[in-house]
């Protein structure tokens, strides 16, 4: 499995997925600077969370103009496989890869903690992860899903939410902690299973977010 990691300016977790990636699945891990482009076609993309452009603007406004987005953008348009984790997820909705937009924290606080997610059972990804609540960490300023209300019907109906929390923390719209594309091979979300893989950790609850991902690559 080839994993492309893009890091840009800012971002702080591309080393700590893709360590995960590496040494938990044995992915052929190259991480893209964001001045960089890349022609290949790796079996994922991963957009790594973080503070792109230290969030100038809006979060993940400014690095969706990065060289590197543009590769990003090819590579989806031929159907390939993107998981945008925080900032990620940030950046996959200012590209215009995912609807909709991640606002201020309800709070206007800094939330990091655990969570509870609830994988939505509709969800081409979520549906084949047999454990009903998943312990979650959050780090995030800007995390409160929002989309008008026919995007959020269409999310709903077209079994496109991923996963919700089981206690809103941000103010997200329908309690959404993560969505996909239609056919899921774009997904974003706010959480970080990476950061819930290793067993000294004491939760290993990412680890089954990641199977249910990267299974869908075999």
């Amino acid at each position: 499995m080839k994993v492309n990691v893009v890091t840009f300016p800012g971002s702080n977790c591309d080393q700590d997925v893709g360590t995960i990636l590496s040494n938990v699945y044995g992915a052929d891990v190259n991480y893209v600077w964001h001045r960089e482009q890349f022609n290949d076609l790796p079996d994922l993309v991963v957009l790594p969370g973080g503070f792109s452009f230290g969030d100038y603007l809006r979060t993940g406004a400014m690095a969706k103009f990065s060289p590197a987005m543009e590769s990003v953008f090819a590579y989806a348009k031929k159907g390939g496989r993107i998981l945008g984790i925080c900032n990620g997820f940030q950046i996959l909705t200012e590209a215009g890869l995912l609807p909709g937009a991640l606002l201020h924290n309800r709070s206007l606080k800094y939330v990091c903690k655990d969570v509870n997610l609830l994988p939505v059972a509709n969800n081409k990804i979520a549906k084949t992860i047999r454990q009903p609540s998943l312990k979650i960490p959050i780090a995030h300023g800007e995390g409160a899903y929002y989309a008008d209300k026919e995007t959020l019907q269409t999310l709903e109906d077209e079994g496109n939410i991923v996963f919700r929390y089981e206690e809103n923390p941000n103010g997200s719209l329908h309690d959404i902690a993560g969505i996909s594309d239609k056919a899921a091979k774009i997904i974003g979300m706010m959480p970080h299973p990476e950061r819930a893989v290793n067993p000294y950790i004491g939760n290993e609850d990412g680890k089954l977010i990641l199977d249910a991902i990267l299974e869908k690559l075999s």
